[in-house]
């Protein structure tokens, strides 16, 4: 599903990633770790397009389609979501509305009619109920004074509204409590499918109680260093990432 070969980038002439290589098929969850200025959140912005970030090589596959010059908004409609660190305050559009906007955007990208009132009131019951989310929360401004925890369960709301291919779900456990974290990672567990992926990019091994990755990736100095099975995660957690700057020596 989504192929890097090779990927170098920078912000600000600053070089980052620095000869990136990850495969990730359908029906898999990868999960991203490593310290802080690694590049963690670079790859995740760098995949998503945000344009502050230039490639200077490589390439971005999704499905066998390069995606390295097609702007954010396209990598969306072309099923790439990503959940941010910290998620922007809209005042005066309440998520229901966002989220109708969304899903018709990429509609419309596709060829396809809106979709229909009944439809659509109808997805968005299931999907909140799936989540544990309250219809007040629906009818508030998009996270404007939202906890740490709302902001997170609202972007994992959009993931599983509009059903992308894949998802990068960049430090969802920051600034959660453990009954936000367990409500979070139940959906993402909810929301996996044979026919989707799923890039999770952590500091620490609580996640990973929740949603089990098929792979961890020890990302160092912009590219990765190390890959191997959940028990990996365990590893760095008792060991941490001096070990694996020992092992690079």
């Amino acid at each position: 599903m989504l192929k890097i070969q090779n990927l170098h980038a920078a912000i600000e002439e600053k070089s980052i990633l620095k000869g990136l290589n990850l495969e990730v098929k359908a029906g898999e969850v990868h999960a991203i770790m490593g310290p802080n200025g690694a590049g963690k959140s670079t790859m995740a912005s760098v995949i998503a397009g945000k344009e502050e970030y230039e490639v200077t090589s490589g390439s971005i596959e999704l499905d066998g389609e390069d995606i390295s010059e097609l702007a954010p908004e396209e990598r969306a409609q072309a099923g790439v979501f990503l959940s941010f660190q910290y998620p922007v305050e809209i005042p005066g559009v309440t998520v229901t509305n966002f989220i109708k906007t969304a899903i018709n955007e990429s509609r419309k990208a596709q060829g396809l009619e809106e979709m229909p009132a009944k439809e659509m009131l109808q997805k968005i019951r299931e999907k909140s109920e799936l989540l544990e989310i309250d219809r007040k929360f629906l009818s508030r401004s998009l996270n404007e004074g939202f906890s740490g925890g709302e902001k997170k369960r609202n972007e994992i709301f959009q993931m599983a509204m509009l059903e992308p291919k894949l998802a990068i779900l960049d430090e969802t456990d920051s600034g959660l409590d453990i009954d936000a974290l367990r409500i979070v990672a139940n959906g993402v567990n909810k929301l996996k499918s044979e026919d989707n992926a799923v890039i999770v990019i952590t500091h620490y091994q609580r996640l990973l109680d929740y949603i089990v990755p098929d792979y961890v990736h020890v990302l160092h100095d912009g590219k990765i260093v190390k890959t191997g099975d959940a028990s990996l995660a365990l590893e760095l957690e008792a060991k941490g990432y001096d070990w694996i700057k020992n092992e690079l020596v």
